[in-house]
């Protein structure tokens, strides 16, 4: 989107004052280690510079001014603003917090509800991330709403599961059950309610038995019915629905201490880094634009909250920290078109022209991961 340069001041008078993203260190690979925090700090610049509507106080679809709404995406660009304000706590950036509010619930009609189960799950879990954060009721309040009507889509059809859309009853698909068990452990832990706990397990324990091969540990799409007969796409193996299960089964290890669900979480992220990369470079795979463009930032946010898990073994965390590590770096050396801060959906290959808001949250949570964690 292109600012007026009113629009802009008004836009970057306090937090994004004195613009880092022109100014970038370009180091080589050998030279001294990257400022992590520094190349998160331009990533942030980079994202409300290029995407944020000043007028209707959302996300646009693209870098080039297209101003269509995209609910889901929402929920992870929220994410990653409350990244950055853990990481600086930069009091603008709670305003452009309370804007995403008031913004996304009229654009989208004037509430949070939506027919895509999951993308609810996305915006509940991003909003009660808010109120852990901000401690402003508000966000609490529309995640508790979202997720009793999350729990409406849980069905007996193909022996349980919740839907992925309202209208689809006979698809129980990876993308609404990794994070509605991630939504219900994370409530569980706020308030202590037993049947919170009770539906975690209870989702887990469908996606389990239904959408996870037992022996290497893949996530399958998703089971539909047809003729009352289940049938499994394990065809698709989306790098998100792997993340959304390490995070499902690492929330549920804290909560419990289980062990299974810790040799869960970690049979799926090395099935990831074994079979869901570009085998030259030891890259997340490239999964195009449009909704494909935010799964890999997905899986890299449920991948980064299990190194931090304190129980991971160490032999397992070094050689999570390492992936990370070299597929932020390359990122960063290789595949950001600079001064602009943008990224493209293959992390080795920097991009031209319009990009997707997904493909570039995709790549600003890997940069706010390394900030994170190295």
């Amino acid at each position: 989107m292109r600012l007026t340069t009113a629009i802009f001041f008004i836009l970057t008078f306090s937090f994004c004052e004195g613009n880092n993203s022109e100014n970038i260190d370009e180091p080589k690979r050998g030279d001294n280690p990257i400022d992590w925090n520094a190349a998160a700090n331009s990533n942030i610049h980079s994202l409300l510079d290029h995407y944020w509507n000043p007028q209707q106080h959302y996300f646009n679809y693209t870098n080039t001014g297209n101003t269509d709404f995209h609910y889901w995406p929402q929920a992870h660009a929220l994410d990653v603003l409350l990244d950055a304000y853990q990481r600086i706590e930069e009091d603008s950036l709670v305003r452009y917090m309370n804007q995403w509010y008031d913004g996304v619930k009229k654009k989208n009609g004037g509430d949070f509800y939506n027919i895509y189960i999951d993308d609810m799950e996305w915006n509940a879990l991003a909003m009660l991330r808010a109120y852990n954060t901000l401690g402003d009721d508000k966000f609490k309040t529309a995640a508790r709403k979202l997720w009793e009507d999350i729990q409406t889509g849980w069905s007996d059809v193909a022996g349980g599961g919740i839907m992925w859309k309202k209208n689809t009853p006979h698809s129980k698909n990876a993308c609404s059950n990794g994070p509605a068990a991630i939504l219900a452990a994370r409530l569980y832990q706020l308030e202590n309610q037993e049947t919170d706990l009770e539906w975690a397990k209870k989702i887990y324990k469908w996606e389990k038995e239904t959408l996870v091969d037992p022996a290497s540990g893949a996530v399958w799409d998703a089971a539909h019915v047809e003729d009352g007969e289940v049938n499994i796409n394990k065809d698709w193996k989306f790098t998100y629905n792997q993340g959304t299960f390490i995070g499902a089964a690492t929330e549920l290890y804290e909560i419990t201490g289980d062990s299974t669900y810790l040799e869960d979480a970690i049979k799926t992220a090395d099935f990831t880094l074994n079979s869901l990369t570009d085998y030259s470079g030891r890259l997340l795979k490239d999964e195009g634009g449009g909704d494909g463009g935010l799964f890999k930032g997905i899986f890299v946010r449920y991948l980064t909250q299990l190194i931090q898990l304190s129980d991971l073994p160490a032999s397992d965390r070094k050689r999570y920290v390492n992936f990370l590590e070299h597929n932020a770096e390359t990122l960063w050396l290789e595949g950001t078109r600079k001064p602009a801060v943008l990224f493209g959906t293959h992390w080795a290959t920097s991009p031209e022209n319009e990009i997707d808001l997904t493909t570039q949250l995709s790549g600003t949570m890997l940069i706010e991961a390394a900030a994170d964690v190295l």
